[in-house]
């Protein structure tokens, strides 16, 4: 019989302890213990003679089949589809759009002629058929429930005809009937996403977990979650913009990293095609502080603007605001500039910003933020119809980054004709190829490499 015992689970990381305390020794989380009630089974099975078979690395087999959702931008961030027997969790800001996007996901899969069942532990029935008629797909043949008990969604969804795909939604209000502690609470997301996974590989069935995020933007629970999943994709955006972006962190069946992008309308989330189009819209090429840069996000080059304002500081200390970057990327391109070239910027105040939504983590970006902060500084923008790309070195240096002709492909595609980069090699003499920062900063009148504005 199993018997229960407590223990006290970190929020954070999910790591366990037999003792309480005010920090966690495994992420140095504080205050983020909280008492659970653990499940101990008695005994274990006993070990069956033959039971493991051992194969080579040269065998060969099928590949997994896949679900075609005929959602464009869905299918790439998963890498082609759904995979039969998959478990992926899906997290982002309340509001995001995630019911939405799940909804249409649902719609289009039994549209096709799978069984689809969608639990919901946050809305009502009548709810979601609400939201199904304002996205106009109350007729799709879905099977809708409202259960937040965990054995009840689970003898549901294995009564015939069993569904191919089930989303759950959300994981963090399944309720496991063995554990005493509240929904949310990472026993309960441990035992209930377990049971959920396996009911999947078992019936070889795709699940969708929807989850929520914490304050720091991460899926609550993520080491305890992430670990027991196939895939764990993140939906970005701001309220502001109408752009969602999904992509992919983790993926065992695609490439990791990949992004989906989709507009938010009156009808719910339609993909877009040429995001890079659609970030650039209002892109003013004769605006000092404005550069595009060429990125890749997965497998796909994106367009994107990135701006930057420096300004005389009104306060003693100056102060630094970026948005879809990385701060502490930017302390240190500052400190080259001031330490290379000369160019102090401590006593100005610096604001970075990347258009439309859209979160860029690529050291590749290095050169498009230098160019816009040399940009904003001398007052003169960079020649129209330019690109840039390109990694910097503490000592000034420019170095090639990977995928180079895709993104000089995709410029030329969308009508830029000259391309700022790194020199690939001594002899390159291509226009825009520089080797230091000191070529770039000779572009823009008044930033001699050595002097000071």
């Amino acid at each position: 019989m199993a018997r229960a015992r407590t223990h006290y689970a970190c929020t954070a990381c999910g790591a366990s302890f037999p003792k309480w305390s005010g920090r966690c020794e495994a992420c140095g989380a504080w205050n983020s213990l909280a008492e659970e009630q653990a499940i101990r089974v008695a005994g274990r099975p006993a070990p069956t003679a033959g039971r493991l078979q051992f194969t080579d690395l040269r065998s060969e087999s099928e590949p997994p089949p896949r679900h075609v959702t005929a959602i464009d931008e869905l299918d790439r961030v998963l890498g082609g589809g759904l995979v039969a027997g998959s478990a992926i969790l899906i997290g982002g800001d309340p509001g995001i759009g995630k019911s939405t996007l799940m909804l249409q996901t649902a719609a289009a899969l039994a549209n096709a002629g799978a069984e689809v069942a969608y639990v919901s532990g946050e809305e009502s029935v009548d709810q979601i058929r609400l939201r199904a008629r304002r996205l106009g797909l109350q007729d799709a043949p879905v099977r809708l429930a409202a259960a937040s008990v965990l054995g009840d969604i689970l003898a549901g969804i294995d009564s015939p005809p069993v569904p191919r795909l089930v989303i759950v939604d959300s994981i963090q209000t399944v309720v496991h009937e063995n554990l005493e502690s509240a929904p949310g609470t990472v026993g309960q997301l441990r035992a209930s996403a377990d049971e959920l996974v396996r009911w999947a590989k078992r019936r070889d069935a795709a699940i969708l977990l929807v989850g929520h995020v914490t304050k720091e933007g991460q899926i609550a629970g993520p080491r305890v979650l992430e670990h027991m999943v196939d895939a764990v994709l993140y939906f970005e955006g701001e309220r502001g913009h109408q752009f969602r972006i999904l992509r992919a962190v983790k993926n065992r069946f695609g490439a990791a990293n990949e992004i989906g992008v989709f507009e938010m309308q009156e009808r719910g989330l339609v993909p877009v095609a040429n995001p890079s189009g659609l970030f650039l819209a209002a892109h003013d090429d004769h605006l000092p502080g404005s550069v595009v840069f060429a990125g890749m996000e997965g497998t796909r080059p994106v367009l994107v603007e990135i701006q930057a304002l420096v300004s005389p500081s009104a306060y003693g200390t100056a102060r630094r605001a970026v948005v879809g970057w990385d701060a502490g990327r930017l302390a240190m391109l500052l400190a080259v500039l001031e330490a290379r070239l000369g160019i102090a910027l401590g006593g100005r105040d610096v604001f970075l910003n990347v258009a439309g939504g859209l979160k860029i983590t690529e050291p590749a970006a290095d050169l498009a933020v230098v160019a816009a902060l040399l940009s904003s500084l001398a007052g003169k923008a960079i020649p129209p119809r330019t690109v840039v790309f390109g990694e910097v070195g503490l000592g000034g240096e420019l170095r090639p980054v990977a995928h180079a002709p895709l993104r000089a492909k995709e410029a030329v595609k969308l009508g830029f004709e000259l391309c700022w980069r790194p020199r690939l090699e001594e002899g390159d003499r291509t226009p825009g190829a520089f080797a230091r920062l000191a070529d770039v900063a000779r572009c823009f009148e008044g930033l001699a490499p050595s002097g000071q504005r």
